[in-house]
Order: structure tokens, then sequence, then C-alpha cells
């Protein structure tokens, strides 16, 4: 697809803070506001999809409690009757509607502009989330016990009936849709930042939802903080809830974010995770070329079989490390040599079965030409056809290539996937044959593995990883300051 795709930003400015949050994290090609149906009816406030996951964003407001003087649960009555009651309702035709209709969504109102990426028919999850507005002040005013004035939630068997205390919301367990507020939807898609991270969360939700008899939490952040603080760092993995045999329930209490929030581990992992802000730099530029169809090559971005699309699959500490790997490789390059040179180096994925080839080579002007880049990228395709030679386990291996930063005044990126599951004897022998001129990977002591990664970084390792100050020239090698650039 190779055309100019305009996006919404987002009618309301409520609908435009949550577009802006989730272009960064769903990043900008996977993320999309005010989607309408067949029959020009808006589906949804944003409709964002990856894969087989789809989400479904509702943003509402209501000003029900403007007036302190009337009846505090009378108005706790109207606002949850206006933003949740009607809402999933709302919600549920959505869903029945994208699963019937996958190519019947449409970027414009007339119908002109349909959906641009692919909503599969089977094995599709759909994650439905209502972003409540107006209740902040007086739910935090409501108790002095209240940080920060979110909306408690309890999942329950719908059939029972349960008195109504304001500002707790009984939804049903047995189809679980997630409420973010005024207080919490920035957290929750800013630490999730990643379409993993988010999607790993509300999956690992869902399945303590339907697992437990009870689920019961003070805010959205505090149940954020819970799973963050069981954390497996063994295999990178989250939890929620007990795991002792026969617990039947989860009750997270106020505060849990507010010292998590202060705790070193966390505070840690932010700095930690600064310079992964390279990784989606490129990916956010690859995207804009894509919308705007000024994209080269012949790799359909939006069909989900691209280089980005591996890209963007990794979650926010393998983005760290990936980005670290870059930055070493970019400084060290050699230096005060004339001539041809390149550099390449292997960066393995959170994916045991995938992994990166980054190749850096600088050139003489006079070499330069217009078949420059095609020469690059026939170079960056054997490198990851030696690549898949050193290390047979792997199935797909995705080529980044660049002019080394210490020498260009500015540059561009080229992508390649090879998907090479099936790996003939003919391929494997053609790819050595290439490779002979070039050596790419054919040291004995190179290993696959460069280092093991944590989402929660030791203090030993986050002191080794290597620093961008914001004022310093971008290692992506645009000319930019990193601020102004890949740190935007």
């Amino acid at each position: 697809m190779n055309v100019n795709i305009t996006k919404s930003q987002g009618f309301s400015s409520s609908e435009k803070l949550l577009a802006r949050l989730c272009d960064k994290t769903f990043l900008r090609l996977w993320s999309y506001p005010n989607v309408f149906k067949s029959d020009g009816k808006e589906l949804c406030d944003l409709l964002a999809v990856f894969e087989n996951h789809v989400f479904l964003f509702f943003v509402r407001e209501s000003k029900k409690f403007e007036n302190p003087e009337k009846d505090i649960s009378l108005q706790w009555e109207r606002w949850k009757k206006e933003v949740i009651q009607k809402q999933l309702v709302t919600l549920e035709g959505a869903e029945k509607y994208v699963r019937a209709n996958q190519d019947k969504i449409y970027l414009d109102q007339k119908n002109t502009i349909p959906f641009p990426l692919p909503i599969p028919t089977d094995n599709i999850i759909i994650h439905k989330i209502i972003v409540a507005l107006g209740a902040k002040e007086a739910c935090k005013n409501s108790s002095p016990a209240n940080l920060y004035g979110s909306l408690a939630i309890c999942y329950n068997n719908d059939e029972i009936e349960r008195p109504s205390v304001p500002f707790l919301l009984h939804l049903d367990k047995a189809n679980p849709v997630h409420v973010f507020d005024s207080h919490n939807l920035d957290i929750i898609l800013k630490e999730l930042d990643t379409v993993y991270d988010l999607m790993t969360y509300l999956t690992i939700k869902e399945q303590a939802i339907k697992k437990f008899h009870s689920f019961y939490y003070c805010g959205e952040e505090d149940l954020l903080a819970h799973y963050f603080l069981h954390y497996d760092e063994s295999n990178n993995s989250y939890s929620i809830g007990p795991n002792v045999l026969g617990s039947h329930g989860v009750f997270i209490g106020e505060g849990q974010w507010y010292g998590f929030l202060n705790s070193k581990s966390y505070n840690r992992r932010k700095e930690a995770n600064k310079v992964s802000e390279l990784w989606d730099g490129m990916l956010q530029r690859t995207c804009d070329n894509a919308l705007n169809g000024s994209l080269m090559g012949n790799a359909n971005v939006f069909s989900g079989q691209s280089a980005i699309h591996e890209m963007a699959k990794e979650p926010r500490f393998s983005r760290r490390a990936l980005s670290e790997h870059m930055i070493t490789s970019i400084k060290n390059f050699p230096e005060n040599i004339p001539g041809f040179l390149r550099h390449v180096a292997f960066m393995p994925s959170f994916y045991k079965d995938k992994g990166y080839v980054f190749l850096q080579i600088t050139v003489p002007k006079e070499y330069q030409d217009e078949d420059y880049r095609s020469r690059r990228q026939a170079m960056l395709e054997i490198a990851c056809g030696a690549a898949k030679n050193k290390f047979t386990h792997l199935n797909k291996i995705i080529g980044i290539a660049i002019d080394a930063p210490k020498f260009a005044t500015k540059n561009a990126e080229d992508f390649i996937l090879l998907d090479c599951e099936e790996w003939s004897k003919e391929q494997q022998e053609m790819f050595e044959e290439d490779n002979k001129g070039f050596k790419f990977f054919q040291s004995e002591s190179m290993k696959t593995h460069i280092k093991t990664v944590n989402d929660f970084p030791e203090v030993n390792k986050l002191s080794r990883s290597p620093k961008v100050a914001r004022n310093e020239k971008c290692p992506c090698g645009s000319g930019k300051k990193f601020k102004r650039c890949c740190g935007f």
C-alpha cells in the first residue's frame, strides 16, 4: 500500500490525549482514532490492531459532579449511567460489529478510506476499554484515604445484586471490560508503552479476573504496581494474584502505586529505558513514511509481514537492550581509516527464534551514486543470510543498515525481513558463496546471546548502559540533537 493515509487526531481534547498516548504505545501505524462503520456511524473513539489483538477504546466524560450541593449518591448513579453503563452496551455492539465486519471499517464517515490493517477472522482477541472522565475530584474528596481520585473496580458475577457504593464499579467477570480514569489513563499507557507490554498486561489481567472468584482493586494504578511487583526475573514474566493453591480472590489496596512509584527499582527501570527511544524513533519515522506514502521498497508494512512489524513486537526492556547494542556498535565504528569501511553486529531478540543484524558502512562520496542504496541493501541481505548460516535456530532475521553515523551528516535506514524458517541447502550454499568476500559472522568466538537483560535492571548493570545526553548528536545519524530526534 503506497498511498497517503490521513488519520484523525481525535475530535475532543480527551480523544486527542488518548490518540497521542496510543501513538506512542502502539506506534502510529497501528493506532487509529475515530473509525466508522459502513452506515457512517462511529465504531469507537480509537481502534488499535496488532496481529490478532484488537483494542477498542471509548472515551466518555460527564459533568454530573459539578454541583457539590447535590446528593453524592444520586450524582454517582447519574454519572455511572452516562459514562459506564451506556458505554458497556455500545462496546458490546462494537465488538459484535468487528467480529462480523472486519472488512467494513473506515477511517472516514463517507467510507472512502478503508481501515488499512487486516483484522483476523480466526483467533481474534478483543480488549474493551472505557476511559471514564469527570469523577476524579469528587472521588478524591469523598475520602481522606483516597490518594488520587481513582475509581475502585470489582469484577464479580453479574447475576448477584450488590449495593451501589459511590466510586466503586461492579463489572462482569465473565466479559471483562477495562475502565481507566482521569488519573490512571496516563500512567497505564506511559508505563506500558509498547504494544507487547500493554497487550501482556491486559491479557494477564483478564485471565486473573476469570480465574479468581473475586477480583477487587482500589485503582488501576494500584493493580499495575501489583503486576510490576510480581515480576519473575528468571523468564521476564509477570503475574497477578497469589500463586497459592486454594486462593479464591485478589484484593489490591489503596497506595500500592504510591509506594512503587517511590521505589529504587522503579526509578532504575525508568532511567534504563530512556535509551530505548532510539528504537522507537526508527519505528516512528518508518510509520510516518508508510502513512504518507513515501516509504521506499517493496514491503507492505500494513500486511504484518515486514521488518518494522517484527521490530514493533519487542517489549520495552528488549528495545532498551537493542538500542544499547546499536549505540555501542556506533561508538566502536573504526576511525581514521580512509576508504570503504563496514561493521556488522548481531543482536538477539526477546523471541528466541528471531535475531537482528545491524550493518554500518562508510563509502567515499565518489561511490555514492544513484545505485548506492540498492548496493547497501544487497550487502545487508548477504549479512542476514550469513547470520542464518551461523545461527541455524533462527526463523526470522531483521536487517538494519545505515551509513556510519560517525561520518554521516544525514541518514536513512534500510530494513530487511529474512523469513528463513524454511532454509534449503541451495540457499545456504548461495549465501556462503556471496559471503566469501565479506566474511560476515565467521568468527568462531561469536555467541548468539550477548547478555541477559531484565525488565528491572540491577544497579551494576544499569551503570554499564551506554548513555546519550539529550544535547549530544543523535547516534542514528540524523545530524540533529538526541532530544530533537530519537529522544523525542
